[in-house]
This record gives C-alpha cells, structure tokens and sequence, in this order.
C-alpha cells in the first residue's frame, strides 16, 4: 500500500474442524422441520404437481375460486329483498349505529305509549259518552 501499511492478511485456512462441521451440520438436520409442517405452514405447497406447473395450477385454483364468488354473489339477494323479508333492517344508519338507533326507537315507543296513556279517559268519562255501560267496570276486569 501506498502510505506503508501491508494490506490485512486473508485467513485461507478451515473455517472449523470437519468434525465440527458435521456436528453442527447433524444438530441442524435434527432440529429440521418434517415436511408436514412445512406443509401446515405454507412453505411446502401441497401438491404433486409438478414443480414446473405449480404456478399454473396455483393460478387455475385461484381462477376457479374467484369464479365460484362472482357465481355466488350473482345469487345474492339484493337489499331491498332482504328488508322484505326482515333480515336486514330497514335503516340508512350505519351498522355500528344500529343498536343505538334501536334502542332509541324503543324508548320513543315507550314515551308515546306512556303519553297516550296519561290521556286516557277514565271509566267514568267512557259510561258517560256511551263507550262503555254502567255495570262494566274495566279495572276490575284486566
């Protein structure tokens, strides 16, 4: 080298012992995965195909599952058939609204029951409009 110094020394020697080396290379192997798992895992496709038409089969697999979605979305009722039939509710709230916007109709029904009900007429006012006769007692009936 220019300024003086002798370029590092390249170690061209055995990294290890052979005998080292086939311990280390047999502990590997134990600890190897089988090939099932390496199946279960996706890294092994599961197939006998060929290697050479894995791709292709791979990608007619896929093609035929997307042809068996677009075949059952073809068949899929649209909404408004679905709210016919009271399977989806008829709101234009968003799903994650839904519970509340129930609970909201259910306590709106309630204060309309209980404000009609404070309006009710009593017996007496039905017997003298002719609603109901004399001997008919409603209360004691319920």
């Amino acid at each position: 080298m220019p300024d003086g110094t002798a370029p590092p020394a390249i170690d061209d020697g055995p990294i290890g012992s052979a005998l080292d080396r086939q311990k280390s290379l047999e502990k590997q192997l134990a600890a190897r995965p089988d090939e099932q798992d390496l199946r279960n895992r996706h890294i092994l496709l599961d197939t006998t195909a060929a290697p050479a038409l894995q791709a292709k089969q791979a990608e007619l697999e896929r093609q035929r599952i997307t042809d068996n979605l677009k075949k059952g979305l073809s068949k899929r009722p649209e909404k408004e058939a679905l709210v016919d039939r009271n399977i989806l509710p008829d709101s234009a709230a968003a799903p994650a609204l839904l519970e509340r916007q129930k609970e909201l109709e259910r306590h709106m029904r309630r204060d309309s029951l209980e404000k009609k009900l404070e309006h009710r007429p009593n017996p007496a006012e039905l017997v003298k409009e002719g609603i109901l006769q004399a001997d008919e007692n409603p209360i004691a009936d319920s």
